[in-house]
Parts: C-alpha cells; sequence; structure tokens
C-alpha cells in the first residue's frame, strides 16, 4: 500500500488518563493456565471517511493476565502501546478496549488495516486484525429541490400538481418515499433510487375537487439508513389571498434552489388578492413569473394567459412569461390574483431613491469622530459584523444603478462551504467599527427576504419614500442579523438594491 504523510490526532478512551508505553516483570506472575488471550472485537471491519474518528473496540480476557496491548498501522503512522501494569499497577484479567483515532481531513488512502496485539505476562500473544475503509457514510441525504411547507392547489376540472424535487447523496441513495395519508395513491409512494447519487422525482399528485387539507411527508434514504425528511402543508381550495407572492426571474426549478437566500424575489401586498411588485430590469427581455410558492413553479405559477394576453393564469404548464422588454429602468407590476389582471410601468433610475442621505459612493463624507477633524472617511457599505468588518467586504457600485451594489468585484472569487452559517449585517465602513449611520436589518435571520433601513442616528434621506427602522407597511424592523445557512459549497455573488430593500446570494457565473 502506498505511504503517504498525515497529520494525526489520536487518543485512547482509558479508565485512566495516564497512557504510557513499557514493559512487565514477566518472572514475578505465575501462570494460571498458561493460555494464550482472548480478544473479542466489537467489528474486524470499520468504516469510515477522512477527517473522522473511528473507535477500536473489544473485551479482552486472559485467565494470567494482559499485560499490554498494543495497536500498529504504518500506513496511518499508528504505533500505540497501552501498558496495563505502568496504568493500574498490575495486569489486568478483563480490559474492555475503546481507542480513538483520527483520520487526516486530507486522507487519500482508501482502506488500511491495524493490527492489535494482546500479550499477557507470559508473554503470550494474540493478534487480530482490523480492516479501516474510507467509503463510510455519515451524510444526510440533501433535498436541492424541496417542496415548499406551504402549498395551495386550486380546485379545477382536475385538481392536482405536478410534484418536483431533487434529492442527492454523499455516498449512494437508496429510495424516498411521498406519503400523504389521505390519498390513497400516495400513502406510502417509494421511488427507487438504486444507489444514485442523485434522483430527480416527478409525480402527478391528484386530489378530490373540494376544500381539504392534506399532509405531505418526503423522505429521502441512503443506502446505509440515513434519511432526510421535508412536511409540507398542502391547502386545496379556490383562489387564495396568499400571504406572501415572489417574482422570479430564473427559468429553472434548480435555479429557484440554488440560492443562500433571495430567490424567488418577496414583493409587496397592499390589499387582498393584490400585490405590487418593483424590479431593476438589467438587460432587454427578462422574462418573469409570479409565484405564492419558493421552491417550484408548481402548483401555482402566475403568467400571460396564452388565450388573452390582457390576463394571467395560474396554470405552470400554459402560463407565458411576461417579458420586460426595457433595460437599465424600474418596472412596477400590479397584479390582481382574484380578477387575473394585471399592469405594468417603468420609472427611469434617476427617479429611484434610497435611505442613504447625502452620501455619495466612494467620496469622502464624514471626519472619522464626527468631532469637526481632519482625518477624513470615504463612504462605502458592506456587508460583515460590524461597520468596521465591513471593510473586509465592501460592496462595488453598479456603473449605470447607484443603487445596485455587488460583492465581490468582477473577476474575484468569493467561495462558501456546505453547512456554513452566516452571520452579518450590510452597513457603511468605519475604521474603527463604530459610526453606523448606514445599516440595513433582514425579516428573518435563517431565511432573508427583505431589508429594511437600520439608522441608528436616524439619518436618513427625506427624499426616501419609506421611515428609518420601519417596514413599508408601518410595522418596527427588528435587530435581526442575517444567518442563513449554505446549502452547497461552491463560488457566490451578492447582489444588494438599496431602493427596493432586497439582496440575494446566488451562485457565480
Amino acid at each position: 500500500m502506498k505511504k503517504h504523510f498525515l497529520n494525526l490526532a489520536l487518543w485512547a478512551l482509558l479508565p485512566m488518563s495516564l497512557c504510557v508505553t513499557g514493559c512487565s516483570d514477566d518472572d514475578t506472575y505465575p501462570d494460571v493456565d498458561g493460555q494464550t488471550p482472548v480478544a473479542e472485537m466489537n467489528t474486524l471491519h470499520i468504516q469510515t471517511a477522512a477527517g473522522r474518528t473511528f473507535t477500536i473496540e473489544g473485551t479482552l480476557t486472559d485467565a494470567d493476565g494482559i499485560s499490554t496491548i498494543q495497536l500498529q498501522c504504518a500506513d496511518l503512522y499508528l504505533n500505540k502501546t497501552i501498558d496495563l501494569i505502568e496504568i493500574y499497577g498490575k495486569p489486568q484479567t478483563e480490559y474492555d478496549l475503546s481507542y480513538s483515532f483520527t483520520t487526516a481531513n486530507e486522507e487519500l488512502g482508501e482502506s488500511f488495516t491495524i493490527t492489535v496485539t494482546i500479550t499477557d505476562v507470559g508473554g503470550r500473544s494474540t493478534s487480530q486484525e482490523v480492516l479501516v475503509t474510507m467509503d463510510g457514510d455519515f451524510e444526510n441525504p440533501t433535498f436541492t429541490v424541496q417542496p415548499s411547507s406551504e402549498l395551495t392547489v386550486l380546485i379545477a376540472s382536475e385538481t392536482g400538481f405536478t410534484l418536483n424535487f431533487s434529492v442527492t447523496d454523499d455516498r449512494a441513495l437508496d429510495y424516498v418515499t411521498i406519503s400523504i395519508p389521505d390519498v390513497p395513491e400516495f400513502e406510502n409512494f417509494q421511488v427507487d433510487a438504486d444507489g444514485q447519487t442523485s434522483l430527480d422525482v416527478s409525480e402527478r399528485i391528484v386530489f378530490p375537487s373540494e376544500e381539504a387539507t392534506y399532509k405531505m411527508t418526503v423522505t429521502a434514504v441512503d443506502a446505509v439508513g440515513n434519511q432526510t425528511v421535508v412536511t409540507s402543508t398542502i391547502n386545496v381550495s379556490e383562489m387564495q389571498n396568499f400571504p406572501k407572492m415572489y417574482l422570479t426571474d430564473v427559468a429553472t426549478t434548480a435555479e429557484l434552489n440554488s440560492d443562500v437566500f433571495g430567490v424567488p424575489m418577496l414583493i409587496n401586498h397592499p390589499a387582498e388578492y393584490q400585490y405590487h411588485a418593483r424590479y431593476y430590469n438589467k438587460e432587454a427581455g427578462t422574462e418573469i413569473f409570479f409565484l405564492p410558492q419558493k421552491t417550484d413553479f408548481a402548483p401555482i405559477c402566475f403568467g400571460i394567459d396564452p388565450n388573452d394576453e390582457t390576463k394571467l393564469t395560474y396554470d405552470p404548464e400554459t402560463a407565458l412569461p411576461i417579458v420586460l422588454d426595457e433595460a437599465g429602468v424600474y418596472y412596477e407590476i400590479d397584479l390582481n390574483v382574484q380578477d387575473l389582471t394585471y399592469s405594468i410601468s417603468t420609472y427611469p433610475v434617476d427617479e429611484a431613491t434610497d435611505p442613504m442621505g447625502h452620501y455619495t459612493y466612494g467620496e469622502t463624507c464624514f471626519d472619522r469622530w464626527e468631532d469637526g477633524g481632519s482625518e477624513l472617511i470615504d463612504f462605502y457599505i458592506g456587508w460583515g459584523s460590524s461597520p468596521q468588518d465591513a471593510g473586509n467586504h465592501l460592496f462595488v457600485q453598479d456603473a449605470n444603478n447607484p443603487h445596485l451594489f455587488y460583492y465581490p468585484a468582477e473577476g474575484e472569487t468569493w467561495t462558501l462551504e456546505a453547512g456554513e452559517e452566516m452571520n452579518f449585517i450590510i452597513s457603511n465602513y468605519h475604521p474603527d467599527g463604530w459610526w453606523d449611520h448606514v445599516e440595513w436589518r433582514c425579516d428573518d435571520s435563517a431565511n432573508p427576504e427583505k431589508f429594511g433601513y437600520f439608522s441608528k442616528k436616524g439619518d436618513v434621506n427625506p427624499n426616501w419614500e419609506g421611515e428609518n427602522q420601519r417596514w413599508e407597511d408601518g410595522s418596527v424592523v427588528g435587530d435581526n442579523w442575517m444567518k442563513p445557512v449554505v446549502i452547497t459549497g461552491g463560488n457566490y455573488r451578492f447582489e444588494f438594491d438599496s431602493h427596493l430593500g432586497r439582496g440575494k446570494i446566488v451562485p457565480a457565473n
């Protein structure tokens, strides 16, 4: 087997904390039966993975008394002797071995053999070989596309929708189940994965055409039994006054689910059945839809009715996109989902306002100590744990829209790790970490959907249509930091619009 350099963390789990090497004076301990030690290992095959800790366990017995236990594996640079006489002051006729070892994060080997040798006071020994393979499966399956927690299915001649979701596993998937107890065909519906690492599921579910609420559970199980469960509440009803509506400018379900947050974009809900969207259109020809659920275009997708372009339809199978033909302007779109009407207008960037007051991005704006001194600060905003930390993640202002900001700069790379929990605010930069005049907080730390202005000085642009520390409906903006968890590791891009109070972190191209 090829050898390689490893940095290893290892320890023995022993009844006492002293672990030394040595040998006993066999002549002081008379034989009882003269037999070799007996080793009953818990397992002779351990499955683990790089960077993980595994434990070699077993019950060791010898009537004459066990003197030492030795664990050896040259490929892991393991050569450990446990001297029981040194630890306990005398040999042990029975000993429960529990020895833990951590492989390096960069371990490349596929398998290793650890030899466990038990020696008694008479010098007689028994050896057991424990095979350690790096094919352990410890991660639960991941839903890269999962059903929304709340779904509405509208009553129709055939009341139903196509359920779409995608699952991955770092090793091998076994199956997924769809459970809707009150729908016989889906009481325990199973789709086999046959050991694939990913599975895309698309299943048509039909309900009785009457108002009802259903509970749906989708369970993904991998080859060793690890599982992940997601649940949804499905409401079958007539058209609803949806509590939230989203604008999407992406074309696929995968894109709807590839962000850290911000896709699709939450829009305003000014009255029953009425929704108001504002959107900065960078390029002519942008296609948009409106969704009451976040993770899929089904069950409901509002787009243009193919039979009457002045009206909307909610059918995801037939809805046509609303096309935004003018670039470099803000669009306003109003829709009424009860009568399926919509209207569109635009306004130029120079008529858009934001809350940042008289500051000019990248230019000197204030003295460092706010005491009329001569040390001046240039005005920038960024994301981080303080105005000082914002300097480590400064936004780049868009060349065509002063309200639009990006991170990182063009040509730079920003990498996020799977499972990483972010923790930040958006604020102005100050080298000493204070002067938090310009800040934003969010509506929900774990799942940010909109950003509220949060100037602690109350320094607000008087022409801005909003209020400091208030949402558009007048409710208070809480001191909520952004704490989303990254699902899929990779390179990302942060986009923030200070006029809209919306932001998103999406995969970088």
